[in-house]
């Protein structure tokens, strides 16, 4: 008798260690911007612990770390700090984890379902299908002053031969090569059309993000801008790139960056902005914050004291000396501003991890650098050819007044080769757009504008044929 109640005891006990163990991938989706965004985590059993990474398929986002998994009692705990998000569930009966995603101070409910995703195929008409009409290249660069390997795809008009090329710069945010977000991929369309136009054209991973390797949430534009002067290197060795036609060209952040690079090589010979920021961060922030208020309708004191309150992080933060510091004091702008006006606090959070995931969205590495950031130093020192455009219904880099300041600082540098122009109706990922907003990016189908498109590839074609 005690033999059989002592294999019993053992096979619950094997049991129940199997059915705890929850090593692999788990999925499942949340309803944001009015779309499903599919979220992974990939969990991974040590002798010690449990680690993992997240990825966002639908974004093109994979094999991001997060800082520390736990899973005791049926509680699955994943916490991220630099990317500012926690999720918080419990493993059931049924095999799924049910429990909620919080980021930036939102919560969404998320079930975790064991299995890879099953992602929704999405027919976009614009993106190029196999076999491509040019000679394509998986690549790898290093950037040796952080210790980085850049991955990435190397277009040609052909195999041989030597062409001009142009590097692209995503925008803000873990993107990969294609920049792809919400069932678009805007970088792979971008260079296909570059391509068929006789011009080779790099994209890649951003550091820490799919087969590139190093840490994107510590890294600020500065650090994203060593990046992009290593795969100049890279370009300079291979044979089939004019050395003399080098280009850049930037989306949104990359609008940022391209200048930076620019204003210090002389290997670049022309830039691209699109969308790229023409103010200091705070500035763009404020003008931005505006803009979208307006625009859902809000009563002008409303928005008064939105700007107002946006106004003393954005103080807080070009005062600060470290992020420590910072954090401190946003810590106590928080909470004295709930004692003001209590909020609802997000399903399994206290009031004080509420308050320090808000403090945490302003106090990290890339969002201190971006507020304290005057790209008008950098645009003045720009002496290449520069093309900026912006779509009217941008409401993430507001056309008018960028595009503005842009070629403003851009001619008080003495440099008077420079284009702007802005696309009516399009939105930030220049789309055809209704309201502009990003709740719209998923539903349209178009994922570049093909003005958009042959305005971009026209003008470089141009600035080619002026330095053969």
């Amino acid at each position: 008798m005690k033999k059989s109640i002592l294999t019993l005891i053992l096979t619950a006990f094997a049991y129940f260690s199997f059915a705890q163990d929850i090593s692999g991938s788990w999925n499942g989706s949340i309803e944001y911007l009015g779309s499903n965004l599919t979220i992974v985590f990939n969990i991974q059993k040590t002798d010690s612990a449990y680690i993992s990474t997240m990825d966002s398929p639908d974004q093109g986002i994979y094999g991001i770390k997060v800082d520390s998994t736990s899973f005791e009692n049926s509680i699955l705990k994943i916490k991220s700090i630099a990317l500012g998000f926690k999720y918080n569930g419990m493993l059931t009966k049924t095999g799924t984890i049910d429990g909620t995603y919080l980021e930036m101070s939102q919560s969404f409910p998320l079930t975790l379902t064991k299995g890879k995703a099953n992602k929704k195929e999405i027919v976009r008409f614009q993106e190029p299908q196999q076999p491509y009409p040019y000679y394509t290249e998986e690549v790898e660069f290093e950037n040796a002053k952080d210790n980085v390997t850049l991955a990435g795809t190397l277009t040609l008009p052909q195999k041989t031969g030597k062409y001009p090329i142009v590097i692209l710069i995503s925008g803000s945010g873990p993107q990969n090569r294609d920049e792809e977000i919400l069932g678009h991929k805007p970088f792979l369309v971008l260079a296909d059309h570059l391509t068929r136009q006789g011009i080779g054209v790099l994209r890649y991973d951003d550091r820490g993000v799919y087969q590139s390797t190093g840490d994107f949430p510590s890294s600020t534009s500065a650090d994203f801008s060593t990046d992009v002067e290593s795969a100049v290197k890279y370009l300079k060795k291979r044979k089939e790139v004019n050395k003399k036609q080098i280009g850049l060209i930037g989306h949104s952040e990359g609008g940022l960056i391209a200048p930076m690079v620019a204003a210090r090589s002389k290997d670049i010979n022309y830039i691209v902005l699109m969308a790229g920021p023409g103010m200091p961060g705070d500035e763009l922030m404020i003008h931005r914050e505006e803009l979208i208020l307006k625009k859902t309708g809000l009563d002008e004191h409303s928005i008064s004291e939105s700007i107002k309150q946006r106004k003393e992080i954005y103080d807080a933060i070009i005062k600060a000396n470290d992020l420590k510091s910072l954090e401190i004091t946003l810590t106590r702008i928080y909470n004295k501003r709930f004692e003001i006006s209590p909020e609802p606090l997000p399903e399994g959070m206290t009031k004080e991890d509420y308050i320090a995931s808000k403090a945490k969205i302003w106090a990290n590495p890339w969002m201190s650098y971006f507020i304290k950031y005057d790209p008008s130093e950098n645009l003045k020192k720009v002496k290449c050819p520069v093309l900026a455009v912006n779509g009217e219904k941008d409401v993430q880099v507001p056309s008018e007044k960028n595009l503005k300041e842009i070629k403003t600082h851009i001619e008080s540098g003495g440099n008077y080769k420079v284009t702007v122009e802005e696309f009516p109706n399009l939105n930030h990922l220049f789309q055809n757009c209704e309201t502009g907003f990003p709740d719209e990016y998923s539903q349209i189908e178009e994922t570049f504008s093909p003005i958009a498109l042959d305005k971009i590839s026209t003008w470089i074609l141009s600035k080619i044929n002026q330095n053969k």
